[in-house]
């Protein structure tokens, strides 16, 4: 890899795509940070074979992305395809990896003996006795349950969904009403002659203890939760 230009490329049915891209924008890019194609490209050029100057063809780029848009292709490899990163990006976005796969297991996640989500801090100490190769392009979710697979002689774990009904008083209904909303899924609601709203909702094992927190910080504990 160039100071210049880094190649970013992707596999789609046997047949390989290529672009060229800017070392640190490409990176950015990838994390998120900036949103621009255009800041990214080297050239708009999809090839088959960067080194060689190998263009892809019309036809086979259809075939593979539904489009010949170059811009739209290049968004596609850049985010679903392999970026060659230096080694300072690489320990970088698998950091970030990690951080994530913590996350996704702290709020999904709970020890079946108590019915609570182990805290982040300990599922870290357990993922460094397992010595997993966190892999920076691989979705979240997918490393996570493989994770958790490694981590159950060691760290009691079950992903479960549980049950919760709420009833929030009429002076904070409206304003907590998208709070409980984003923290699973509604199966039942009644908007009471008081004011008041009461909702069962289906949430991660893992989140009820972050959900109780959060309606008591916001109705300054007068809101009613429990599992049903």
């Amino acid at each position: 890899m160039s100071d210049r230009f880094t190649i970013a490329r992707i596999t789609k049915d046997s047949d390989h795509f290529e672009i060229l891209v800017k070392p640190q924008p490409a990176f950015n890019y990838r994390l998120g940070k900036i949103t621009s194609i255009t800041e990214v490209l080297v050239t708009d050029t999809i090839y088959t074979d960067a080194s060689k100057g190998s263009r892809a063809a019309e036809d086979k780029l259809k075939k593979a992305f539904g489009t010949t848009d170059s811009l739209k292709i290049a968004d596609i490899i850049l985010k679903k395809g392999v970026l060659q990163l230096t080694t300072e990006q690489r320990k970088q976005l698998t950091e970030e990896k990690r951080k994530q796969i913590i996350t996704f297991i702290s709020r999904q996640a709970i020890d079946p003996r108590t019915n609570l989500p182990h805290p982040p801090l300990r599922i870290e100490q357990a993922m460094g006795e397992i010595h997993y190769s966190i892999d920076p392009f691989k979705e979240v979710e997918e490393q996570a349950k493989e994770v958790i697979k490694l981590l159950r002689p060691i760290l009691p774990l079950k992903i479960e969904q549980i049950s919760v009904q709420v009833r929030i008083p009429p002076e904070y209904a409206s304003k907590v009403y998208g709070t409980v909303k984003g923290f699973g899924t509604i199966k039942h609601e009644e908007w009471r002659p008081d004011g008041s709203w009461a909702a069962t909702i289906d949430i991660p094992g893992g989140l009820y203890g972050p959900l109780l927190e959060k309606l008591g910080e916001m109705t300054k504990g007068a809101a009613e939760a429990k599992m049903v």
